[in-house]
């Protein structure tokens, strides 16, 4: 088979062509260049890595030093603008709206399955195939998204907004393979990115300050810090978009008479009023939900059913939470807890399973408790 990896310059994507290469396939790479700090206003750069070179050339170097040794031809595909249009220009619409949004899921939707899909296509290769920590099986024709065999890598969370024609269309070849494997073979192959750090940080603009990066966009409107309960002014917020809901750190809070001691928690956001709401450690109630709405509905093979049990996640890396689906149209999903969540938070994704089968999900619009609407 032709297949077209998306190769990253990291340790993930690199194996996984080597795999593919291994098995006989006619491998080719393509390496997205996808944010453009002049162009985009980006003007922090990174002081960790070579001064001489911007994150995504440190990373197109290293994708061209993996390809010389797998011998496999590379791409260099510029999506700067399909990138902004499509990813972008909704995380600061979301932030916008004191939203917390994730958009790995996003790229993943229109950026690596869709235009480097069509990318691919376009160079005669039938196939796609990425670095992620998933799997795909097959049964009557359908592909289902399934969870990887390393537990502690699995990307399925950020997959669950893809198609099932982009599935379809998919490998991926360290489903059944561990993370240390992977480093181990890429050692063994005299790869230089074997120890290379795992990229973190929003989805192609890498690890920076995340507050001052958005202030290139959302410029800082400072405000009350209000604790939810008593209502009294505990501190100044820089704006309310640049927090989360469940964050304690970096809020300015602490030895104020007539209040509680301890830990700070952002419980909600008025963003039109400007004022960031907090609840103290020894008053959590305002934190944990128990029914959510989701909308922006995405389901890759088999729609959900109404009143039975499912599992999910609200964020990566959580542990699967038991849930029921209690009402469900095309536009919205309507989800009930068994246990209450805590910062289950508007603008992630609510990812929906039914054991180690990822059905999809969808974008958390509004979160309530006991009833009671909590934060949308």
């Amino acid at each position: 088979m032709k297949i077209m990896v998306g190769l990253s310059g990291g340790v993930d994507s690199a194996i996984a062509a080597y795999f593919l290469k291994k098995q006989g396939h006619e491998v080719a790479a393509g390496f997205m260049r996808n944010w453009d700090a002049y162009t985009n206003n980006d003007v922090l750069g990174n002081p960790t890595l070579n001064e001489d070179l911007c994150p995504p050339e440190v990373d197109y170097n290293d994708a061209k030093r993996v390809c010389e040794t797998l011998d496999i031809p590379l791409y260099r595909i510029d999506f700067v603008k399909e990138y902004w249009d499509q990813v972008f220009s909704y995380f600061l619409k979301e932030y916008a709206l004191g939203r917390t949004p994730n958009p790995d899921i996003f790229c993943n939707k229109y950026i690596k399955f869709a235009s480097f899909k069509d990318f691919a296509a376009s160079q005669g290769y039938d196939y796609i195939a990425m670095g992620h920590y998933a799997k795909k099986c097959e049964r009557d024709g359908k592909a289902y998204l399934c969870e990887c065999a390393d537990e502690s890598k699995d990307q399925t969370y950020f997959l669950s907004q893809i198609s099932q024609a982009q599935l379809q269309a998919t490998f991926f070849p360290l489903a059944d393979v561990l993370k240390k494997d992977v480093r181990r073979i890429a050692a063994e192959l005299g790869l230089s990115i074997a120890t290379k750090k795992d990229s973190t940080g929003v989805c192609f603009i890498g690890e920076r300050h995340f507050k001052l990066f958005l202030k290139n966009y959302i410029p800082s409107q400072p405000g009350p810090i209000i604790d939810i309960i008593s209502k009294a002014k505990v501190g100044t917020h820089e704006g309310v978009y640049y927090y989360t809901i469940g964050q304690r750190k970096g809020l300015g809070i602490g030895g104020i008479s007539d209040q509680p001691n301890g830990r700070w928690f952002v419980c909600n956001k008025d963003v039109k009023n400007n004022i960031l709401y907090v609840t103290s450690e020894s008053e959590q109630d305002y934190l944990y939900g128990d029914e959510v709405v989701i909308d922006q509905l995405n389901f890759i093979t088999d729609i959900p059913e109404s009143n039975r049990p499912y599992g999910g996640k609200f964020r990566y890396r959580q542990k699967q939470v038991a849930l029921r689906i209690m009402k469900l149209d095309k536009n919205e999903m309507i989800v009930k807890l068994d246990v209450p969540l805590k910062a289950i938070t508007p603008g992630q994704a609510a990812v929906i399973y039914d054991g180690h089968l990822c059905l999809g999900g969808g974008i958390i619009k509004e979160v309530y408790a006991n009833g009671r609407l909590l934060i949308k």
